[in-house]
Order: C-alpha cells, then sequence, then structure tokens
C-alpha cells in the first residue's frame, strides 16, 4: 500500500465531517452567541445582554432550579432501579434455553415501542379512577395502597422514572447478557471448588467481570435520563406540573414562551450539568474498581 493511500482514505469522512458541523457543530457555536442576547427567536432585532442569562439561570431562577432537582431525582431512581433490574434479569435469563430465549423477547419488546405508546400505555396504569394500577391493588385486597400517581405531587417523578425503567431495562438486559457470556466457566468451577455459594460466585466473579459492562449501562441510562423529554411530556401533558417539571421540558417551555436566548443559556447549564455528572460516574467507577 503507497503512502499517499492513508490521506486518500480521509476524504471519505468529508461528507460525514461536513454533515456532523452543519448540523451540530454549526448550530452549538450559534446557540452560545444566542444565549448572550434576548432574543425572541423571530424579531430581526435583539440587543446582546453579555452574561445575563447565564447568571439569572443559575442564580434567580426558581423553575430552573425545580426542574434540576426533579431531573436529578428521576436520574438518580432510574440508574439504580434500571441497572438492578436489567443485572438481575439478565442473570436470570443468561443461560440459554427455550424458555429463557422467549423471556428475553418479552422483556426487550418495550425497547422496540414508540416513547408516545409507552406514555399512552402507562397513563392507563397510572389513572387514579379506571387504571390497572389501582384495579389490581383493589381485586387483591390492597386498597389502601391505591394512589393517585401523577396526581400525587410528592411522587409523580418516581412513577415517571418507574415507566421508564419498564422502557429500557431490556436493552440494558442484552448489555449484561453479552458481558455474562464473556466470563470464563473455569472461574465458577474455580469457586465451586472453593466452596462458594451462589451469592459469593455472584459477588466474587460475576459482579466484578461485568464491571464494564455495568459502566456502560450507567452511563447509557444517564444519558436517557437527562433527555427524557417525550416521555415526560406524554404522561404529564404540555406544559407539565412543577412536580414533574425536567431541564428538557424546562428548556422547551422557554423556547415555546419566545425566549430563544434564555433557552440557550438553559441548554449551556443543561450541558454542563449532564458533563458534570458523567465526570462524577467516571470517577466513581475507577474508585470502586480499582
Amino acid at each position: 500500500m503507497s503512502r499517499r493511500t492513508p490521506r486518500a482514505l480521509y476524504l471519505f469522512a468529508l461528507p460525514a465531517l461536513a454533515l456532523y458541523g452543519g448540523f451540530f457543530l454549526l448550530p452549538a457555536v450559534q446557540g452560545l452567541q444566542y444565549a448572550t442576547t434576548d432574543w425572541d427567536g423571530y424579531s430581526p432585532a435583539f440587543h446582546h445582554v453579555g452574561a445575563a442569562n447565564l447568571t439569572d439561570v443559575v442564580s434567580d431562577d426558581d423553575l430552573f432550579r425545580n426542574a434540576l432537582t426533579n431531573n436529578l431525582k428521576f436520574l438518580l431512581v432510574v440508574v439504580l432501579g434500571q441497572t438492578a433490574l436489567a443485572l438481575l434479569l439478565a442473570v436470570l435469563l443468561a443461560a440459554r434455553s427455550r424458555g429463557s430465549t422467549w423471556l428475553r423477547a418479552v422483556f426487550f419488546l418495550p425497547t422496540v415501542l414508540s416513547s408516545v405508546s409507552v406514555a399512552f400505555i402507562w397513563k392507563f396504569v397510572y389513572d387514579p379512577n379506571f387504571g390497572l394500577a389501582n384495579a389490581v391493588l383493589g381485586a387483591v385486597g390492597l386498597d389502601r395502597f391505591q394512589s393517585a400517581y401523577l396526581g400525587d405531587e410528592d411522587t409523580a417523578i418516581l412513577w415517571v422514572a418507574v415507566a421508564q425503567i419498564w422502557f429500557h431495562a431490556g436493552q440494558m438486559m442484552v448489555i449484561y447478557i453479552a458481558g455474562l457470556n464473556q466470563i470464563p466457566e473455569e472461574l465458577y468451577d474455580a469457586a465451586k471448588t472453593d466452596g462458594a455459594g451462589r451469592w459469593q460466585q455472584f459477588r466474587h466473579v460475576t459482579w466484578p467481570m461485568v464491571a464494564p459492562a455495568t459502566a456502560l449501562v450507567v452511563a447509557y441510562t444517564t444519558l436517557q435520563s437527562f433527555k427524557a423529554f417525550d416521555l415526560i411530556l406524554g404522561l404529564a401533558g404540555n406544559p407539565p406540573r412543577s412536580s414533574l417539571d425536567v431541564l428538557a421540558t424546562r428548556i422547551y417551555a422557554t423556547f415555546a414562551n419566545s425566549q430563544l436566548g434564555y433557552a440557550a443559556a438553559e441548554s449551556i447549564v443543561f450541558m454542563v450539568a449532564i458533563a458534570v455528572v458523567t465526570f462524577l460516574q467516571n470517577r466513581a467507577a475507577r474508585m470502586v474498581h480499582k
């Protein structure tokens, strides 16, 4: 192969780079510019306000702080719940059999649905008057546990998190199954020889060996939690109540209120929040798996 061939190969990347630059980098730069203005998104005239928008978002915007708090609650529940459920399903269904193959398909099925479809399903489940959840609780004599679900201001965001976990747990299960299939059987044989029970095998063999899969699941789930928009909007309505407002819906509401410059500033803080949480997760993962 000649030395000129690698340079020629870069030409094949130009279309992708052009699309990336035109549809991501350029809008990102324009967003930074708009964040320093009071532009409403329609008028030809606008004024530069410097860092005033960012300052207001960080220090004076109670609606944005409420959305951030809700998003962090949502993130915590989804990451812990979805990771634990996906790992449990993977451990139970990792062995290949006719029944496990069918169950894998059943648990993966919600992943192929659209967010709007999932929202419709869970609105039916959570309906306080005719919903499936309260009907089942009433049928088994657990009426005292019946709830308003999405109508409860204190726990509404947690019920949305349950729907999110159901939506994506099957996808994370597949990642864990792939990780489990990479574990050598010799490690389990050695653990059994040493007298290790199932819990000890999981603790000392399975859990450490699926650490890379766990890191991937947590990172992906974090991004899903921050990007949750259509599911929340479908369950909560537009605009969502303060108890169901998250960062993505808050930015959307600001933009819809003809405050494009301020929405751009909120987006910058949004990206910083994602970067900080991702950094802390990576640091924690390194400390745990050293």
